[in-house]
């Protein structure tokens, strides 16, 4: 075991505060990362503040981790100390069922384990990358390419892979026209990607506000949907509707904008319930669907991609002092367009 420091919630809705944890020991196939860069995702701040349920703590947030390798078990064959690598949403799942068999490990039959605010196989809780360093085993760890740094990297893990995910999966590219709903961590991250696989892209936001930024970060068309005649103008246009949104939205309203045979894919995940009325379905054959992260070989796909295409996050680099100011700033949509705790301030 190994005593580390790191940031926590000690409890729901509590302040976080700098504390220590034990990692575990090196395992045969374990990789002992040391974390130089943490993303702070909207899903931390969900889970820190049990607005998803009921949450394990003291919680040590943090699923964008980006580091380097200081140690690995005798059986680890991916990795060496020095290789630069990066730590997502899971850190294990059943690795017998069809679904991690075919590379969909978020979609384990048994559940994944996740980085945090979950329970390992071992009964102890996980605790994420708001630390110096995390233990994980080599195969739910990825290799992050030179050519991206890795402060732009950290958030790749979550809000990269989230939005590459669905946008690959309902084969955005050239001759596709792809709308992004909201336009934050999320929401800037799948225009990037969304343009680099060759789609017209166009984002729909509560304003005009980040307008300059969204054509900057390749938007090809900007609207609101503070605007009632967004919703007439574009009807019928989209293949894919992207909602990068973590609220109720009208979805009748946005579903009218799809063509026929198009589909609206959900990543953002509201703490309420929300009501679809089926009407808006049966127009065109829409489909209305989600997507959850990616697996590890997809994972590694994107950020290959991502370096290929020089994508990298547009960050705020932060103190681990900051922590809680930049909770509050999320929530209030006051970030371009992801915090990123430099993990040496820990």
């Amino acid at each position: 075991m190994t005593t580390v420091a790191a940031y926590a919630a000690p409890a729901a809705k509590a302040p976080l505060e700098r504390t220590t944890i034990e990692r575990r020991a090196v395992g045969e196939f374990d990789v002992l990362i040391d974390i130089k860069f943490a993303g702070i995702c909207h899903s931390d701040i969900h889970q820190a503040r049990e607005g998803w349920g009921e949450a394990i703590f003291p919680m040590v947030p943090g699923h964008e981790i980006a580091g380097v390798v200081s140690e690995v078990g005798p059986g680890v064959t991916g990795f060496a100390v020095g290789d630069r690598v990066g730590v997502g949403c899971m850190v294990d799942s059943c690795r017998e069922c069809d679904n991690c068999k075919d590379g969909l490990e978020q979609y384990c039959a048994k559940r994944p384990t996740w980085t945090y605010n979950a329970v390992g196989k071992d009964g102890e809780p996980t605790y994420g990358g708001y630390s110096e360093k995390i233990v994980v085993d080599e195969n739910y760890v990825v290799r992050i390419p030179d050519g991206l740094s890795l402060d732009v990297a950290a958030p790749l893990l979550c809000a990269g892979i989230t939005t590459y995910s669905p946008l690959r999966h309902w084969n955005t590219g050239p001759g596709k026209k792809v709308a992004v709903v909201g336009f934050g961590g999320l929401g800037h991250m799948g225009v990037k990607i969304a343009h680099a696989l060759g789609a017209e892209v166009t984002v729909l936001s509560q304003s005009l506000r980040k307008q300059d930024d969204g054509l900057r970060l390749g938007a090809d068309h900007y609207h609101a949907t503070s605007d009632p005649t967004t919703f007439e103008k574009l009807a019928g246009t989209f293949d894919l509707i992207l909602n990068t949104v973590s609220a109720p939205l009208d979805f009748p309203a946005f579903l009218s904008l799809l063509r026929t045979n198009g589909a609206m894919v959900n990543v953002g995940l509201p703490e309420e319930p929300v009501q679809i009325p089926l009407s808006g379905l049966f127009g065109n054959r829409r489909n209305l669907t989600s997507s959850n992260i990616g697996g590890i070989r997809e994972t590694q796909e994107m950020l290959d991609f991502c370096a290929e295409h020089g994508i990298g996050a547009e960050i705020e680099l932060i103190g681990a002092d900051q922590i809680n100011e930049a909770y509050e700033r999320v929530v209030a949509s006051d970030v371009r367009y992801r915090f990123v705790i430099d993990a040496a301030t820990i």
